[in-house]
Formats: structure tokens, C-alpha cells, sequence
């Protein structure tokens, strides 16, 4: 096992997401909602857009995690990345800036994977995966209500196995459980402690996973969410964060 993976097991039990969303440093970075804006859209790999050397992380997930109402509530916006109720609505890579032009940094959408993906996607995804530079963290996401399934462990294991090729030092992964406002109390926290094995068993340079709630008030895990995004971009600092 990697030093990294060591570290990574490490952690992967600790901490408890807030029921109640806190102002932190990271939250500044996402302030300006109305300055967060749509950028390209990626449907081959020669059509995935070049910028000015911004940091980007990349989310993906099933196609019913919820990953573009988590995306609309990390940048404080309901309606720039579209979501729907039907499933894999997604089919390209879609850029989108946060912060004012140029942008502090880059939230980039991807197809959702599983029975309604199709191949191609994976392709263009795997491809930018292993050439952008710019690539900071892959955040997977698992729907609390419905837990992992074979295909979320084949995504999650191949992404741990390129994690492990640089030992973290491209990019690195971590989880996110989506919807936990589904489900009671009394049942996530049965389910979490296996969860969070799970995908450590599967995956052991995955970071701990953040438990999330974006869709009903109150929402929680979006800080979380924020604050490792500011982490990952290097933008957690004050002077990083400059004019919001």
C-alpha cells in the first residue's frame, strides 16, 4: 500500500458533517453566486477547451447521484447547471467558471456513468483524466438512499488504481455521499460506518467521504464540499482568494 493510501485510511473515519452549514474562508470563494458562469462544453476529446492555467476539479457519479443539484448549491445557484428529473441528462463535459473572469477556478460536469451511460463518455472522460494538467481532485459521487453497485465500485476502483500510479501527487480522489436527507437518521448512521468501508476497501486513496444534502432545507456538506474544492485548487488561504 502507498504511503498515500495509508494516509488516506487514516482519515476515512473521521469527522461528522454539521446538520447546519457554517460561513467559512472557502464559502468567500463561492460568494459572488451571479459571477459563477458557463463556460464549453466537451463532447470529444478534441473539443475539450484550453484556459489560462486554472485550477479545475472534476465531478462524476452515477446517473442519479445528484450531481447537478450539488453543483447548483456549492456555487449558490439553482439554475446553471441543469438537472432533470431524468436520469443522464449530461452528455458532454461542461466547464463553468466561479469567480469573476477569468475565474479563481473551474468546476467541470461530467457524464453520469452506469446503466444509462454509454461508452463514449467514458473515453472522453478518461482521456481528460489523464492528460489535464490543470486537474486538481475527482470527486465521485454515491447516492446515500441506494449505496454503492457494481458499477460505481468499477469507477471507483479504476479511479484509486490511476491515483495510485502518481501517488496522488496529479490529482487526487474523494467521495461524496449525496441525498442523505432521504433517509432517516436512525438509518444513515447504520449506513455511513459501512459506506464509508466500503469505499475504503474499494478505493484506499479515496479522502473521507463528505456527507451532503443539497436539495431540501436546511442544507448541509455544501461548506464541506466548498472548503475541500478551496483545498484541492489551493485557494484556501486568504491572499489566494483576492477579490471574490
Amino acid at each position: 500500500m502507498s504511503i498515500l493510501a495509508s494516509r488516506c485510511g487514516q482519515r476515512i473515519f473521521g469527522g461528522h458533517t454539521r446538520p447546519y452549514a457554517t460561513t467559512t474562508l472557502s464559502d468567500a470563494l463561492f460568494a459572488n453566486a451571479r459571477a459563477a458562469g458557463f463556460l464549453a462544453a466537451a463532447v470529444t476529446v478534441a473539443s475539450i477547451p484550453t484556459f489560462q492555467g486554472i485550477p479545475e476539479v472534476i465531478v462524476t457519479g452515477r446517473a442519479n447521484a445528484g450531481k447537478s443539484t450539488l453543483l447548483n448549491a456549492i456555487v449558490g445557484r439553482r439554475d446553471l447547471m441543469l438537472s432533470s428529473s431524468k436520469p443522464g441528462r449530461t452528455k458532454s463535459l461542461n466547464f463553468f467558471r466561479v469567480g469573476p473572469d477569468p475565474g479563481k477556478l473551474i468546476l467541470v460536469d461530467a457524464p453520469g456513468y452506469g446503466s444509462r451511460g454509454r461508452p463514449e463518455w467514458g473515453q472522453l472522460f478518461t482521456h481528460y483524466l489523464q492528460t489535464r494538467k490543470e486537474l486538481r481532485r475527482v470527486y465521485i459521487l454515491f447516492n446515500a438512499k441506494h449505496g454503492l453497485n457494481e458499477a460505481d465500485r468499477l469507477m471507483l476502483g479504476d479511479l484509486d488504481a490511476q491515483c495510485q500510479l502518481t501517488g496522488g501527487s496529479r490529482w487526487t480522489l474523494q467521495a461524496i455521499v449525496t441525498k442523505a436527507d432521504t433517509i432517516s437518521p436512525r438509518d444513515l448512521s447504520i449506513l455511513l460506518p459501512k459506506l464509508r468501508k466500503e469505499i475504503f476497501d474499494v478505493a484506499p486513496t479515496c479522502l473521507p467521504p463528505i456527507v451532503t444534502a443539497s436539495l431540501k432545507h436546511p442544507l448541509f456538506g455544501v461548506s464541506e464540499v466548498r472548503s475541500s474544492v478551496a483545498e484541492a485548487c489551493g485557494l484556501q488561504k486568504l491572499g489566494a482568494l483576492g477579490r471574490v
